[in-house]
């Protein structure tokens, strides 16, 4: 028998545990840890820091679900990975013995990072379900008091969509309030250019992303570093390709939602050979760690190498279909080696998104990711609107059933009229 713990319970280790449940041997235990005790969909959380989504739309209690497909559940945080002993110390105590470890707990969220930045500081964030629902309530009181917004991603960032997102859904919400010419917008980004997306851009997405926002009368600032934040001001050094600073900027605003940087959380940061410098994971082609064999890794705490040096740093995202992809791959490989075999299954990193833009959205295939690549490919309409509701809904369904059908592949690709990515 082997003791299979993953560590987190969002989009990747939630689809880790009902994959392992389903490969894994009779005799084998899966468990899942989580400092919170619920899944939270985290793409929708742009629209609940409109109200256009509560909370409970988008959540669901982990242990019931997780229960019913004979998985473990703790809801205590990981206090200290253990990897010489294959222990989890937890943050009450609890010492969780395993075979195999999967860190899939997404990342440390650095708004320390930038002075005033984040919910404790001047700005909101709409990374977490618990942010968004503190940014809908400043959003309540903002709209009976419009002013200028503020929105987009600091240095060192590596994602950029939903910053996008989150400036085409408030645009759309302030039109449909009748208040869009009361509130001037402006997009600050670490990009070299709109449209960048830690990806050296995915098709016309600069082309594309620059009509949207002129179309919606959003300014724009790249190369942008975001030196501090006020109450009501920002201060942003804007810099040149040679990455010297030609301007500092005094941003005003009544409202801002700016995405920090990530890093890896504590629990695992600093283990020489398990992370990188910012706390990543280091992973081989087999989402397994090169020193700590027994230790997996998917999802965003994956240590990725950015796509290209920028003036002002930026990170690379990982998309849905990429975690998705990572998943299947680890799981067949944990299971290889409880047969006594080598991993063999790759992940095919390669970036599909859907983007919201409340009434219409884009939608990006990059394959490879890093360029050259097969396909570039970035179209814009409102069937990408109507398509991201609809994937909520299956999403969230597969979460309470537990079925291991790959969605994006299934369902995002059908609709780009794609059968299969290579």
């Amino acid at each position: 028998m082997a003791h299979i713990v993953i560590l987190g319970a969002g989009v990747g280790g939630m689809n880790m545990a009902y994959e392992m449940r389903e490969e894994a041997r009779a005799e084998d235990r899966v468990t899942v840890i989580s400092n919170l005790p619920y899944f939270q969909f985290t793409p929708s959380n742009p629209w609940v820091a409109v109200n256009w989504r509560k909370p409970d739309d988008i959540t669901i209690p982990a242990a019931p679900y997780l229960n019913k497909k004979n998985i473990d559940f703790i809801a205590v945080g990981a206090a200290r990975v253990h990897p010489e002993r294959n222990q989890v110390e937890l943050t009450d105590g609890q010492i969780v013995d395993y075979d195999y470890l999967v860190i899939a707990t997404g990342p440390k969220l650095a708004f320390d990072e930038v002075p005033g930045l984040g919910p404790e500081g001047y700005t909101q964030s709409v990374c977490q379900v618990e942010h968004a629902s503190a940014a809908a309530k400043v959003w309540d009181t903002f709209v009976e008091e419009p002013g200028p917004i503020v929105v987009g991603a600091v240095q060192g960032a590596s994602c950029y969509g939903p910053a996008y997102e989150f400036a085409f859904i408030m645009d759309t919400d302030l039109r449909k309030r009748k208040i869009r010419d009361r509130v001037p917008m402006t997009f600050v980004t670490a990009e070299p250019y709109i449209g960048h997306l830690g990806l050296g851009g995915v098709g016309d997405s600069k082309g594309l992303l620059e009509s949207a926002m002129r179309e919606r009368h959003i300014k724009w600032i790249c190369n942008a570093k975001v030196t501090k934040v006020e109450a009501g001001k920002m201060f942003v050094a804007e810099h040149n390709d040679k990455g010297e600073i030609v301007k500092e900027h005094e941003l005003p605003f009544a409202y801002s939602m700016m995405l920090p940087a990530f890093k890896g959380i504590d629990a695992v940061f600093g283990i020489e050979g398990l992370t990188n410098p910012r706390g990543f994971i280091t992973i081989d082609a087999h989402q397994r760690n090169p020193k700590f064999r027994n230790i997996f890794s998917v999802g965003v705490c994956v240590a990725i190498p950015p796509v290209e040096v920028t003036p002002v740093p930026t990170g690379t995202p990982k998309t849905g279909y990429m975690i998705e992809s990572m998943v299947t791959a680890t799981v067949h490989n944990i299971r290889a080696l409880l047969d006594g075999k080598e991993p063999t299954e790759k992940a095919t990193w390669n970036a599909i998104c859907l983007a919201d833009f409340g009434d219409t959205g884009a939608a990006f295939v990059a394959i490879p990711q890093i360029p050259p690549r097969n396909v570039n490919w970035f179209k814009e309409g409102k069937w990408v609107h109507l398509a991201k509701v609809a994937f909520e809904k299956y999403f969230m369904r597969k979460m309470k059933t537990g079925t291991t059908e790959p969605l994006y592949e299934k369902y995002v690709l059908g609709l780009l009229g794609i059968k299969k990515l290579k």
